[in-house]
């Protein structure tokens, strides 16, 4: 009875240890399937929520297919179904405004802490008004040569026009910006205003900005990550206060520049001299860790009676980063930081 029971156990051993054995094996082939679809690299999916005219920009073939070969994969988001209902991801990639989209974010980071939300959305806010967003610099602690110094122009919010009449605070002519930038075709709507009389033609609330003469030159800065890249563009002319001192209606930036505004704001300067990278840097840390973000650009200009003084006069978030060369790299740069920084994290 011993010896038959010894056999039976013997014989059960073997078919578990089979069994053991056949299951690895498939668990193996399959990962290894997997990898080699992979390229060997484990994935990480971006999950991306933008309006049709950004993913047209933005999400171009040559970076789709450079983030495949890197083990990256673009996932649409459906606004129309749940947040919660959807994924997994391993980050979430998104441009969209609105009350419901911010609740459901916030609640899909609480159920998925792992999740990398580019960009927080509150973050985001401060850029749609014209005067939060420029705060952060006045409180700028500057790296490398003192003698390189950055502001930003005189300004003064106007709510309504009977506001003029305790007096204009700022000296003319102004930059005329609605308050409200959230991307939409009116809030890029900017005039150049000489008088009080023009200015009481547009509607508030704006932001009135003293007009620095600057070269027509405006040093455009990108930031993705840790990466800085500054681009010289064309800009307004500088401007004589007498040339306009009698026009009595604002002149909108298209009717100033000789090129239309669209191309007036992608037309490079590929001779200019560049503030040096170094102070640059230093501007755009700065900001990245003050504003939270890890997607923006701001515009800067070069005072003309000062050359040693900067003004950041504009910044925003998401920007085209399709006009920059070899952008498909830094966007991918981007997310392997965050899947070697996810892999540290489980690693650890």
């Amino acid at each position: 009875l011993c010896i038959l029971c010894f056999s039976l156990c013997s014989v059960f051993f073997c078919v578990f240890c089979v069994f053991l054995c056949v299951l690895c094996f498939v668990v193996a082939f399959l990962h290894m399937s997997s990898s080699s679809r992979r390229g060997g690299k484990p994935s990480f999916r971006v999950g991306f929520a933008l309006t049709q005219k950004k993913q047209r920009s933005f999400l171009q073939p040559s970076l789709l297919h450079l983030a495949l070969t890197n083990a990256i994969e673009f996932v649409c988001i459906d606004v129309l179904r749940p947040l919660s209902q959807q994924g997994p991801f391993d980050a979430i990639l998104h441009k969209l405004c609105g009350e419901d989209w911010r609740r459901q974010l916030a609640d899909y980071s609480l159920e998925h802490p792992g999740v990398v939300v580019i960009d927080n959305p509150e973050a985001i806010q401060r850029l749609h008004n014209r005067v939060s967003m420029l705060e952060p610099v006045s409180a700028l602690q500057m790296v490398g040569d003192a003698s390189e110094t950055v502001g930003i122009p005189g300004q003064f919010v106007l709510y309504q026009t009977s506001d003029l009449r305790v007096g204009m605070p700022l000296k003319f002519p102004v930059v005329a910006k609605p308050l409200v930038a959230d991307g939409k075709a009116e809030s890029h709507a900017m005039s150049l205003v000489f008088n009080v009389g023009s200015l009481s033609k547009l509607t508030p609330p704006l932001v009135l900005q003293e007009f620095v003469n600057h070269g027509g030159v405006v040093f455009k800065v990108y930031v993705v990550g840790e990466h800085v890249q500054c681009v010289p563009r064309m800009s307004l002319p500088d401007v004589q206060e007498h040339e306009f001192i009698d026009c009595e209606e604002p002149l909108s930036f298209s009717q100033i520049s000789n090129v239309s505004l669209v191309d007036h704001h992608d037309t490079e300067l590929p001779g200019a001299d560049l503030p040096s990278s170094k102070f640059i840097s230093s501007i755009a840390n700065g900001l990245r860790k003050f504003l939270g973000l890890r997607l923006f650009n701001f515009d800067v200009i070069r005072d003309s009676e000062n050359a040693n003084h900067y003004y950041v006069i504009d910044i925003n978030y998401f920007p085209g980063y399709s006009k920059l060369p070899h952008y498909e790299n830094i966007i991918t740069d981007l997310f392997l930081t965050l899947l070697h920084e996810q892999i540290a994290t489980a690693d650890s």
